[in-house]
C-alpha cells in the first residue's frame, strides 16, 4: 500500500476522472467509442491500476469513480464502487476513491452508501442526474444524502450538457433537464454540510451555476469536461474573483489529458495568482488533505 503523497509534492488534483475498466479487463469500450467520437478525441478505457500510474508518472493525484446507472440500463456498474474503493487503497499515492449509488436503489441504495463509506473508505459520492434519471432536489433522495452528510463527504453533481447519448436517436433516452444545476440550491439548503461540487461549465445554464456556487459556502464547481479555451468569458471572470477560491482543476479523463487541459488553460485569461488554488490548493481544502 503506498501511502498519500505531501501536498507540496503535487503537481495537481484531478477531481473529475472515470475508470471504465475493471481490472478483470470488463469494461464500457462500446460507450467510450461513441463518447470519443462525438468529443472528436482517441479514448480509450483505464481500470484503477492503469490510472494511477498514468496520475502518478505526473506527480498528481486523481479523483476517480465509475457512474452507477442501474435503474436507466438494468446492469450493475463495472467496475463496481467496491472495486475501485479496494485497488485505490493499494494506489494511495495517486488516486482517490469516490463510490457512485444509483438513487433509484432506493433503501437498498442507502445501505449500500453507508457500507460503502464505512468498509471501504470511499472519500465521497459522483452523480449523474441525467444518465441516473433523477432530480437532484427530489425529496425521495434525501436518506442517500443524509448518509453522506452524516460523515461530512463531497458529492459531485454532473451539471449540464452531456456528451452521453449526444448524437444518438432520441439521445439515447437521456433527459437534460435533470443536471440543471439550480436544483442544486435547494440541496445546498438542506445539507449544508455536505460539500457540493458542480461537475463542469454548467452550458446552458452557467450563470445558474455561478450564482449557487456564490450563495451557497459549501457548494464548488469544478472545470472539467471543456477544454478550457472554451470556457465562457463570465466563467473565467468569476474564477479570477469571486470564485476563485472555489473552482477546482477536472479533467474528465481519458476524455480530456490533465497536459492538454493545462496547456489549454494558458491560452485563457485565468490569472498566474489563481492557478495554484485551482490545481490543488482548493480541492485539498475540499477533501481534507491540508
Amino acid at each position: 500500500m503506498r501511502a498519500k503523497p505531501a501536498l507540496d509534492d503535487l503537481v495537481a488534483i484531478d477531481v473529475h476522472t472515470h475508470v471504465h475498466r475493471s481490472v478483470s479487463g470488463r469494461g464500457t469500450a462500446e460507450d467510450l467509442d461513441a463518447m470519443g467520437s462525438y468529443f472528436k478525441t482517441d479514448v480509450r478505457g483505464y481500470d484503477v491500476r492503469q490510472l494511477a500510474a498514468h496520475y502518478r508518472a505526473r506527480s498528481m493525484l486523481a479523483v476517480v469513480f465509475t457512474v452507477d446507472t442501474l435503474t436507466a440500463t438494468g446492469d450493475e456498474p463495472v467496475p463496481s464502487s467496491e472495486e475501485i474503493a479496494e485497488v485505490a487503497a493499494e494506489h494511495a499515492d495517486a488516486v482517490i476513491p469516490f463510490a457512485s449509488v444509483d438513487p433509484g436503489r432506493g433503501k437498498a441504495g442507502v445501505r449500500l452508501a453507508r457500507r460503502l463509506i464505512e468498509e471501504y473508505g470511499v472519500a465521497g459520492f459522483k452523480f449523474h442526474p441525467s444518465a441516473q434519471g433523477f432530480f437532484p432536489d427530489d425529496p425521495a433522495v434525501y436518506p442517500l444524502y443524509e448518509v453522506i452528510a452524516e460523515h461530512r463527504l463531497p458529492a459531485l453533481f454532473h451539471t449540464g450538457q452531456t456528451g452521453i447519448g449526444a448524437g444518438t436517436r432520441g439521445g439515447g433516452g437521456i433527459r437534460l433537464k435533470y443536471s440543471n444545476p439550480l436544483h442544486l440550491d435547494d440541496v445546498a439548503v438542506d445539507f449544508p454540510d455536505m460539500p457540493i461540487v458542480l461537475a463542469h461549465p454548467s452550458f446552458p445554464w452557467q450563470e445558474e451555476a455561478l450564482a449557487v456556487a456564490l450563495h451557497k459556502p459549501q457548494v464548488y464547481i469544478d472545470l472539467s469536461g471543456w477544454s478550457p479555451k472554451y470556457f465562457p468569458p463570465l466563467l473565467v471572470q468569476y474564477a479570477n474573483t469571486l470564485l476563485k477560491d472555489k473552482v477546482l482543476f477536472g479533467t474528465d479523463f481519458p476524455l480530456l489529458t490533465p497536459e492538454r487541459w493545462m496547456a489549454d488553460l494558458e491560452k485563457t485569461a485565468i490569472r498566474d495568482e489563481v492557478k495554484p488554488g485551482i490545481f490543488k490548493h482548493n480541492a485539498a481544502r475540499l477533501l481534507g488533505l491540508g
